[in-house]
């Protein structure tokens, strides 16, 4: 539990359904407000034990560590998939376990399924401006098989008229759109504090070479970034590509920016062992954006090779690419 709504909602479902239950916050870091006494002022409304569990040290290290490393390497993360594959259903996975529970429930707005082999299915969410299957697109079939998401079949506006009717006195609370040890969006000053002092500047360069002027190091830029340059430009710039091992930042016009290929790893697949001849799908780049038709080909163990029938803008790596079929998640991985 959070201390949101979802999670307090799905609390409440999962206890109207007659089984067991008991509400646990994960205390990850020192960073803002966790919600834990939102989650217990929820928990004690549902009359459910409640739990803290302290999983700081983990999500330090599988979470905010591969952050602040991928940025220093030119990549952007996406911390809350690996905090899902890490965290809420690994660490806490195992909390469940030596509880004696059964299942871990989420206010997650995804669904699951069962094929007619048995292997476990990850679906969007009904509510798609909800649909979070994007960012739990690593779950494994042990986690699956463990995992209930009682919101998948809800839109927002149910959830919010399920606390109100409930008297959860979070029904209101705002969304955070913030990942949560940023709270105040300063990504790269959290990382020069964490990686002990400001990063090496660079110098920016057009696509021939021409340098431009000093950068302020690549932590500071993404791909397809074009506010905060600073560059005198006859035509408006953007981050083309990063090269972190001299801190130089590539720009150039936005038709630049455009690519049909690429290819993922860290893969991780959900209906299959492994892919088979080379299909048609639509694949999703960015949790916001919509799914794109492209055709797929798994081309080693550890390799996805995604062709797209238009250009996508700005393909960025260490972001994650998520391959549907409809409804369903066929799997997914980091694009590098």
């Amino acid at each position: 539990m959070s201390g949101g709504v979802d999670s307090a909602v799905a609390a409440m479902l999962t206890q109207r359904s007659g089984v067991d239950c008991a509400g646990a916050t994960m205390k990850l870091h020192a960073y803002g407000s966790d919600g834990a006494e939102d989650a217990r002022s929820a928990a004690d409304k549902l009359g459910i034990p409640f739990h803290i569990f302290d999983f700081t040290d983990a999500f330090n290290t599988r979470v905010v560590d591969r952050f602040v490393g991928a940025y220093r390497e030119g990549r952007t993360p996406n911390p809350c998939v690996d905090c899902n594959k890490h965290i809420k259903f690994g660490c806490f996975m195992e909390k469940m376990r030596e509880l004696g529970k059964d299942f871990v429930v989420t206010g997650h707005y995804a669904q699951t399924t069962q094929s007619a082999s048995g292997r476990f299915l990850l679906k969007k969410g009904a509510d798609a401006s909800k649909d979070q299957s994007y960012v739990l697109y690593s779950l494994t079939q042990d986690q699956l098989a463990r995992v209930m998401f009682p919101l998948g079949g809800l839109s927002k506006t149910q959830v919010r008229d399920l606390a109100y009717e409930t008297g959860l006195a979070n029904a209101g609370k705002r969304e955070s759109q913030d990942i949560c040890f940023l709270p105040d969006g300063e990504y790269a000053k959290f990382i020069e504090d964490h990686a002990g002092g400001p990063p090496r500047k660079g110098r920016f360069i057009d696509p021939e070479g021409k340098d431009l002027g000093e950068n302020k190091g690549v932590i500071h830029y993404t791909i397809g970034q074009r506010k905060g340059l600073g560059l005198a430009m006859p035509y408006p710039a953007y981050v083309l590509e990063l090269r972190p091992d001299d801190d130089t930042v590539v720009v150039g016009a936005n038709d630049l920016l455009y690519s049909k290929t690429l290819r993922i790893q860290d893969i991780n697949l959900i209906p299959v062992d492994r892919l088979g001849s080379p299909f048609r799908a639509r694949v999703k780049i960015r949790y916001k954006q919509p799914e794109q038709p492209a055709y797929v080909e798994q081309t080693g163990d550890d390799s996805i090779i995604i062709e797209f029938d238009e250009p996508q803008r700005a393909i960025t790596k260490g972001q994650s690419a998520v391959i549907y079929d409809g409804d369903v998640v066929i799997g997914g991985g980091t694009i590098v």
